[in-house]
């Protein structure tokens, strides 16, 4: 998807920026806040301006794709069918100029051609027990941090969230890093532990039958901590050094790979109140978790503007992956039909339990294959309702019948939601300025494998056109 580089705009432009996208997400408001499971209950359809309606009635989703969300199949040629209305092209070129680019900027050679679950980039012992997308993050941001830490001289890397430790193992025993990774859940990093152990047997036995293969100096798997990181509050234990005694001098650089909601607000309050720390590359996710308020708005610039808030279904909608239900509108597949279904389901619940609003389903299997009032009957089980209710078999497929309409709704509020996340994360880069340091802002995965692909990158000393070396094409 196309839009701006946070690398190319100064100061006042970023904060121009924000101004910008404030005003938009109050303007398209009403479409970023809708659940679209009350498509039916909410009359959603019926709150967009007429022209609209009938520019995107009857659109089949890959059209949807094509026309609306700007992602058509390779070779294809946009072809209207009618004219639109210049408010509904004003809001596509909008999201389009004022969102950050999630494409990276080079070309990079398919490390999945050969087999789609094995990196070509990444030796076999760094593959095991690691699934296809996750060996691309590690990769990608483990070779990142390298050479970050070799920009600013960093003697050790704290990975915070480090869960079951796959980045950590690829940063230290991969890359020769000093690694100290933090997690919270015991279990996790008695997972991780085993994990170490059993990647530094199969590297050792590696060594016995290849020895022309020279290996300088010990292997140092991560040094693992458990513990919770509190977001308002310091974390000593994340600032100790690993080395006894330490080196004068230590020199942190702290790592997060989709750090959770606050988790990534810790890192960036570490990295401005701690003079250890001379680095920063965070990978943030699950907005809708940060704190309100303390995880959002973190600048003053961003607090002090005129419908700066992000409720909780804003930053939700942020974490959709705009690209991954592209593709699925252009395949044009059943499971497309699950949100016109969950959306009829909640008709028949508020009629049965008119204060029930939005319960939780839990995932109904093979939805596609089911007539909506087999779905219905068994969504009314799940919620505790009596499955046996009388339905209004006729309504339900008049419901039914509104599908691609539901899908329209979806995608209209899927083009805006990255103004939603580029407001977050420039939130986050003017936050950082604003206590002098240089912060700038990477597409650094493919976003068709990881939506969540931006990473931000601090220093506390500019880095000028050393920086550069950072974006160097993945060869």
């Amino acid at each position: 998807m196309p839009g701006v580089s946070a690398r190319r705009l100064s100061h006042e432009e970023r904060r121009q920026l924000a101004v910008n996208l404030t005003r938009v997400v109050t303007l398209y408001r009403s479409i970023l806040d809708a659940y679209i499971i009350e498509f039916f209950t909410d009359n959603l359809w019926g709150t967009l301006p007429c022209s609209w309606q009938e520019a995107l009635d009857g659109l089949n989703p890959p059209q949807l794709a094509t026309l609306l969300l700007g992602m058509p199949r390779e070779g294809e040629v946009a072809r209207y069918r009618s004219v639109w209305p210049l408010t509904l092209l004003a809001l596509k070129s909008t999201a389009y100029a004022l969102a950050f680019t999630r494409t990276p900027g080079f070309q990079t050679p398919s490390e999945f051609l050969e087999n789609p679950s094995q990196s070509s980039r990444l030796t076999a012992p760094f593959r095991k027990h690691v699934r296809p997308k996750k060996q691309h993050e590690i990769r990608r941001l483990g070779e990142l941090v390298k050479k970050l830490s070799d920009l600013t001289g960093c003697t050790q890397v704290v990975d915070v969230g480090s869960g079951q430790g796959h980045l950590s193992r690829f940063m230290s025993l991969g890359l020769g890093l000093m690694v100290k990774s933090i997690e919270g859940d015991q279990r996790l990093v008695e997972r991780a532990q085993r994990l170490d152990q059993e990647l530094l047997q199969t590297l050792e036995k590696e060594e016995k039958r290849n020895p022309k293969v020279v290996h300088t100096g010990p292997r140092h798997p991560p040094h693992h901590v458990v513990r919770w990181v509190d977001p308002m509050t310091l974390c000593e234990e994340l600032l100790l050094p690993l080395e006894t005694p330490p080196q004068s001098g230590a020199r942190l650089l702290l790592t997060g790979l989709h750090a959770c909601g606050d988790l990534s607000v810790a890192l960036l309050r570490h990295f401005c109140c701690c003079p250890e720390v001379v680095a920063l590359a965070s990978v943030g996710c699950c907005y809708m978790k940060l704190s309100d308020p303390g995880g959002y708005p973190l600048s003053q610039w961003v607090a002090g503007l005129p419908g700066c808030e992000l409720p909780y279904r804003l930053r939700e909608g942020a974490c959709h992956a705009l690209e991954e239900y592209a593709e699925r509108l252009q395949k044009a597949g059943p499971s497309l039909r699950t949100h016109c279904y969950r959306a009829a389901l909640e008709t028949v619940i508020r009629c049965a339990q008119p204060e029930l609003r939005r319960p939780g389903v839990q995932g109904i299997p093979r939805v596609h294959e089911l007539k909506i009032e087999e779905y219905v009957q068994r969504g009314l089980q799940r919620v505790g309702l009596d499955p046996h209710l009388p339905l209004n078999v006729a309504a339900l497929r008049a419901h039914q019948a509104q599908e691609n309409r539901v899908v329209a709704f979806f995608s209209l509020a899927l083009l805006l939601a990255p103004l939603v996340e580029t407001l977050i994360l420039l939130d986050r880069l003017l936050y950082l300025q604003e206590q002098g340091f240089h912060a700038e802002l990477l597409p650094i995965f493919s976003p068709e494998l990881s939506p969540r692909n931006l990473v931000l990158v601090a220093t506390k000393g500019p880095l000028g056109e050393a920086f550069s070396l950072l974006e160097t094409e993945d060869s």
